[in-house]
């Protein structure tokens, strides 16, 4: 019977990757103001998402400056902080989003324990 088992196991498995990547990320970007570190995060983000999501994703970029009670409402607390709202669970990344590995792993695109190598390494 355990080959049964696995075999069921692998559908599901493959069902599930298959869900997976036509999921729509729904992501929103708390920045303050227009200064270097929020323009590499904006820039990270973008092309983080274009490469790994490839135009399933929905980026929304808030300016905690101009809309404060926004940051407030979701308990942001520090900026650059990424705001994973889709698909559950919700995840919340802060930084300027330059360790590709960080970011994946934080988006739920790849499992924390298999190896990619970020930017970090490759500088």
């Amino acid at each position: 019977m355990p080959i049964k088992k696995k075999a069921a196991n692998s559908v599901t498995l493959a069902h599930a990757a298959a869900l997976r990547e036509r999921e729509t990320y729904v992501l929103r970007l708390y920045i303050t103001g227009m200064t270097p570190k929020s323009a590499r995060a904006i820039a990270n983000v973008k092309n983080l998402c274009m490469h790994y999501l490839q135009g399933r994703y929905k980026l929304k970029v808030i300016d905690i400056c101009r809309q404060p009670r926004l940051a407030r409402g979701e308990q942001i607390i520090a900026a650059p902080t990424l705001v994973k709202e889709l698909p559950l669970p919700l995840r919340k990344l802060i930084g300027d989003m330059s360790d590709t590995a960080r970011f994946l792993i934080g988006i739920d695109l790849q499992p924390e324990n298999t190896c990619v190598q970020s930017n970090e390494d490759t500088a």
